[in-house]
């Protein structure tokens, strides 16, 4: 199955099953403004004026003239220099949207790039051919210009790509694709490596990895809500439509779903003894609601980026103008990414926070350590160790990227975004949620157990037994590492959202 995208108009769901291995097409309508926009590019140069990026040097040296005979070279000469980031390659899932999301903006007809350029990049999403792009080195303005050099590197047969994944040199994947690589076109450089596609890219690819860590969090949340013999009052929705949040009603829509039927929680109704719960079961409407509202909204600054065109200098057909601007700086993409980062770390924060009191026989009233036999068998001590690792470190990785700026270019570019590791970051602390998420999904399932014979709601004996088909009940200490990899697992794939139905999460009609 493949996804066309209409340039301008492209909707979040489709963004998402591109990052799930989708393929991205372009809708051949784009063809007469791509085609358009090259035109105003050559009737540009017919004039003889010196405009920035087509027939000067770049940033710092804009106001050095560049002789015709010599557009090919700057062109080139721009890719190569600029192919200058460093550390470990991105995803190539994450690689293959940031090519489709370059793909729809340069296709909005504003980038003055060649029909064949636009023909080859599709081209290689089609037949799997992916740059091997170094996921460090850009600042988030001017663009994400070396992670995107590296992109185009591969366009021009220079640099490494993966062809159905194996990874090879760029001229031997293209050619075992059946691709030729291009010469570049007047402008067609610049238009390639500037842009904002790599920090949307993984601020994207993060956004979804935290939409299925979430989802699964509200399910744990319920499960060790029930592990506690927690009371599902604080998610009446009277009390919820007095402060009136959206994210906040809906999550407590959806954790008393999840718990109604509960044979568990029908035995505690009437005469416990415990008055209020800790916060950690009592307040997640209030706070796994905000963070599905900062989602939302992340994901609306998000959707816009996706389908706008962010590079330098942009073409105007309808006059035959090149307009310099500065849509190539990244803040927005840096503020969405900076709020996503807050919303994980809580996620994670609070599903710590009930692993510790299911540990605590003070707290639960369940065995010490979930374990059967405390002292002879520690149990879920040490996973609860490795959960508190887990939130700090996100903790630390949560700091704003946004606030931070250095100049570069020799102070022409003088305030720079962050984005680009401010949203290469969040794929790696969903994961670190996830772990926990999974930890407390293996812990809430074993204090479930000590309620036997009450049993829990159906969604949530439903999330209890995808688990045990897994990873069996802990009698007895044995090596943990295994159970929480499967556990893990669940999470990450989407299986136990899946399981229960229904929950909230993004929108995916924002376009």
């Amino acid at each position: 199955m493949s996804i066309r995208l209409t340039p301008g108009s492209v909707p979040l769901s489709a963004w998402r099953a591109i990052a799930n291995g989708e393929v991205a097409t372009l809708d051949p309508a784009a063809m007469p403004a791509i085609k358009a926009s090259a035109d105003a590019v050559g009737a540009i140069l017919a004039k003889g004026e010196a405009v920035y990026g087509i027939n000067t040097g770049f940033g710092k040296l804009a106001s050095v003239r560049i002789a015709d005979a010599d557009l090919a070279t700057l062109q080139k000469n721009i890719v190569l220099s600029h192919a200058a980031g460093v550390g470990a390659p991105m995803a190539p899932a994450t690689a293959k949207l940031m090519m489709a999301l370059k793909l729809a903006s340069l296709a909005r007809g504003a980038s003055g790039v060649q029909v064949a350029t636009i023909q080859l990049l599709e081209a290689m999403l089609a037949r799997d051919v992916v740059p091997v792009v170094p996921a460090q080195g850009s600042v988030g303005a001017s663009g994400d210009l070396a992670p995107l050099s590296h992109m185009t590197t591969v366009l021009i047969g220079v640099g490494e790509a993966w062809f159905q994944g194996v990874r090879m040199p760029a001229a031997d994947a293209l050619a075992k694709a059946g691709l030729k690589p291009l010469n570049l076109g007047p402008k067609e450089g610049l238009a390639l490596l500037n842009g904002t596609q790599f920090s949307t890219a993984q601020a994207l690819a993060g956004l979804f990895a935290i939409e299925r860590v979430f989802q699964a969090a509200l399910v744990t949340g319920a499960l060790s809500t029930e592990a506690a013999k927690g009371s599902d009052t604080p998610f009446d929705p009277r009390i919820h439509a007095l402060r009136g949040h959206k994210g906040q009603a809906e999550v407590a829509d959806a954790l008393r779903a999840l718990m109604e039927g509960s044979a568990i929680r029908a035995s505690h109704a009437v005469g416990d003894d415990r008055v209020q719960d800790p916060y950690c079961l009592r307040c997640q409407p209030q706070v796994m609601g905000a963070a599905l509202d900062v989602m939302r909204q992340a994901s609306v600054t998000l959707a816009i980026e996706a389908n706008g065109v962010s590079d330098n200098p942009l073409i105007f057909p309808e006059t035959g103008e090149a307009l310099s601007g500065g849509n190539f700086h990244a803040e927005p993409v840096a503020f969405a990414a900076d709020m996503l980062a807050m919303a994980i770390c809580e996620i994670g924060s609070l599903s710590e926070r009930r692993i510790a009191m299911l540990v605590d026989p003070a707290l639960s009233r369940l065995p010490a350590f979930l374990t059967p036999k405390p002292g002879l068998n520690s149990g879920f001590m040490i996973p609860q160790v490795t959960a508190a690792a887990l939130v700090s470190e996100n903790k630390q990785r949560a700091f704003p990227a946004s606030v931070d700026s250095i100049p570069t270019s020799a102070n022409q570019e003088d305030h720079v975004s962050m984005a680009a590791h401010g949203a290469r970051r969040l794929s790696e602390m969903a994961d670190n949620a996830a772990q926990v998420i999974g930890i407390e999904y293996l812990a809430a399932a074993q204090g479930i157990d000590f309620h036997a014979p009450l049993a829990s709601s159906k969604p949530l004996e439903a999330a209890r037994t995808l688990l045990r088909a897994k990873v069996p009940h802990l009698e007895d200490d044995r090596y943990f590492a295994p159970d929480m990899e499967k556990s893990h697992a669940l999470i990450v794939g989407g299986a136990i959202a899946q399981t229960v139905g229904a929950l909230p999460g993004l929108q995916g009609d924002l376009t």
